[in-house]
């Protein structure tokens, strides 16, 4: 199978699926830490993806 975009590398597939598990259990956080921590995670998380998908020049 010929990797045509970043959607095709299994790496960016884990990544994603990943970002979307943490989403949902950083839902059942405390409210207190909904705009500090739970940010900061699922910000990260999705920075794994998107670094996955950017060209480096």
């Amino acid at each position: 199978m010929k990797i045509k975009t970043h959607n095709d590398l299994e790496v960016y597939k884990l990544s994603f699926k990943s970002a979307m598990e943490i989403f949902e259990i950083t839902k059942n956080f405390p409210k207190d830490e909904r705009y500090s921590l739970t940010d900061q995670i699922r910000r990260s998380s999705r920075l794994v993806t998107a670094n996955i998908a950017c060209p480096v020049e």
